[in-house]
């Protein structure tokens, strides 16, 4: 059911007035990633525009990130949306050779440990409930699948940039989804890739409990060193190899 606030829009400039209607729509339905939108149909029909008009508006969403189109099933939000939000198309090499996830790197520490610095600080009761739901869920998948929790590792990581306070982490971070999610694909043939960075999950919630955002951005930080140390013993491995 359509929220009857997504109107007909009146004005000439189309475009962005559909853009905007839609991320309006939403910010009110309280969408998230992974959720489906209306068909364009729906869409169109609501807006009293064309079924053109919403299919580019959704093309140009589609370019940023922001939603993502499955044939026979739908449309669907990957990114976090809104009206005032700035468009920023990233470019980054998709390759898994280490220098290209050595920069994906660089910048997922820097992000990181200033989200984690900010959600220390910012961080209430129900936020904290928050996290901690998400960090007892990803432990629970490590445990129980021998350490293949990649979807929960990055609901945690997630939660930490949303309490953050500041939506253009998570905006940036949605947007890199597809190039974070490489470190959980066993990169450069590590197959325990990552399982070092699992306990500093837990003392990163616990320094964001107690307020500490220096010690945060310190748990941040080592996480991230134990990511590297992954990264540099897989590249070691394949030198051998090429050696042989």
């Amino acid at each position: 059911m359509i929220d009857p606030g997504l109107l007909p829009i009146q004005t000439t400039a189309r475009d962005d007035a559909v853009l905007n209607a839609l991320a309006d729509f939403v910010m009110q339905e309280e969408l998230q990633p992974g959720d489906r939108l209306p068909t364009e149909r729906v869409l169109s029909e609501r807006l009293k525009v064309s079924r053109t008009t919403v299919r580019e508006a959704l093309t140009r969403w589609e370019g940023l990130g922001l939603v993502e189109r499955l044939q026979g099933s739908g449309t669907y939000l990957k990114g976090v949306v809104s009206r005032d939000m700035l468009h920023m198309p990233l470019t980054f090499a998709s390759g898994n050779d280490f220098e290209s996830l050595m920069h994906t790197l660089e910048i997922r520490r820097a992000l990181e440990a200033e989200a984690a610095a900010l959600c220390a600080l910012r961080a209430g009761p129900s936020e904290l409930a928050f996290i901690k739901q998400k960090l007892e869920v990803m432990e629970e998948a490590f445990h129980s699948r021998a350490g293949m929790s990649s979807d929960e590792d990055w609901d945690f990581h997630q939660s930490i940039y949303r309490v953050s306070g500041n939506p253009l982490f998570e905006q940036i971070i949605s947007a890199m989804q597809e190039a974070f999610h490489r470190f959980w694909e066993h990169p450069l043939g590590v197959r325990d890739f990552g399982h070092a960075s699992f306990p500093y999950h837990r003392k990163l919630y616990e320094r964001i409990v107690a307020h500490d955002a220096e010690g945060a951005r310190a748990e941040a930080l080592k996480l991230i060193a134990t990511v590297e140390d992954d990264l540099r013993r897989g590249a070691a491995n394949l030198k051998l190899l090429d050696l042989k």
